[in-house]
């Protein structure tokens, strides 16, 4: 799995969920439970991962889809 990207932001994560799901790229959140442990300030961003066969096609979803600034860069993934 390859981070695609990493955010704070809910309605971010749910929109690129939905877009995921929508184009049947197999996906998953990492990190949601983690605000249990930094008491649900938001503090810790969560990871969507996918699959590294289809990280080229999830990118050029993001990025279709007007929301290519939030994937993480190459070097960080």
């Amino acid at each position: 799995m390859k981070e695609l990207l990493r955010s704070n932001d809910a309605v971010l994560i749910s929109y690129v969920s939905a877009l995921l799901e929508e184009e049947g790229i197999g996906f998953m959140v990492a990190d949601t439970n983690m605000s249990v442990l930094e008491g649900s300030i938001g503090a810790l961003p969560r990871r969507v991962l996918v699959a590294s066969d289809a990280l080229a096609r999830a990118r050029a979803l993001l990025t279709g889809a007007g929301i290519g600034h939030v994937i993480v860069d190459e070097g960080q993934d």
